[in-house]
């Protein structure tokens, strides 16, 4: 079973601005509409798409990287918040392991599906990076269809503990977490799997710990079964960050 499972189975008031509530955000576009495609492991590896911009460490990128995902998010009808956390987590993982060649497609895949899988609101997510309502996925008890996962956590993350849960929006297992597990912010705090940020930074430094190249098909592919062993699932991931990349330079 691999390390990541899933689907087993962003307020303010007139006049002032309240930090810890949901951001207002604009009208909801209707999901993209993705063809399915069902190549086999190894075949082919999905487009990158419009490469966000580069890290630049010593002086603030935030305005370009706001411009680059409301570009895309216009394109894709990814929620803004969440697509500039994929895009930050491509930022930092081109400069940190250039050879990973990760693209914001792939994590924005894995979002579609684990959104889809979970049922849970990408575009409701806070200005701070928090989703509105803490993702936490049913018990991994053993039940029909269900691997039987046990607490590993003492039911810290997921508020279990007998079992694990998949967890956060990227939907980690709370032991997976803890050994990935990155503060996007940098800030010193405590990393955070209901944070868009730090969950698909953290997302990003688990499919590139490998050492693959998921620029190449066989690089790509190793990485996504190991974020989860299950074909279907890296070939609906596979579907849905090739049709992003798409969209992304669609004119």
């Amino acid at each position: 079973m691999g390390l990541v499972l899933t689907g087993v189975v962003l307020v303010v008031t007139i006049g002032v601005r309240n930090p810890d509530a949901p951001a207002a955000s604009p009208p909801v576009q209707p999901a993209l509409a993705i063809p399915e495609q069902r190549p086999q492991p190894g075949a082919e590896a999905p487009r990158a798409g419009l490469a966000a911009p580069v890290d630049r460490p010593q002086v603030s990128d935030r305005a370009e990287l706001d411009a680059w995902a409301a570009r895309v998010a216009d394109k894709t009808h990814i929620p803004v918040r969440a697509l500039s956390a994929y895009g930050r987590a491509e930022m930092w993982m081109q400069r940190q392991k250039p050879t990973c060649h990760l693209s914001w497609a792939t994590l924005a895949g894995i979002g579609r599906v684990e959104n889809e899988r979970g049922e849970f609101d990408l575009a409701a997510i806070g200005a701070d990076g928090r989703v509105a309502k803490p993702v936490v996925g049913p018990p991994l008890d053993g039940s029909a269809g269900i691997p039987a996962v046990r607490d590993s956590d003492g039911g810290k993350l997921d508020g279990d503990k007998s079992w694990d849960h998949a967890i956060g929006p990227m939907q980690f297992l709370p032991s997976t977490w803890k050994k990935y597990q990155e503060r996007a912010s940098g800030d010193g705090g405590t990393p955070d799997p209901q944070n868009i940020d730090d969950a698909a930074f953290t997302a990003a430094r688990f499919l590139c710990s490998g050492g693959d190249d998921l620029g190449t098909p066989a690089g790509w592919w190793r990485a996504i079964l190991f974020y989860n062993q299950a074909l279907s699932y890296g070939q609906d991931v596979f579907s849905a960050a090739d049709a992003y990349a798409e969209a992304s330079v669609a004119p």
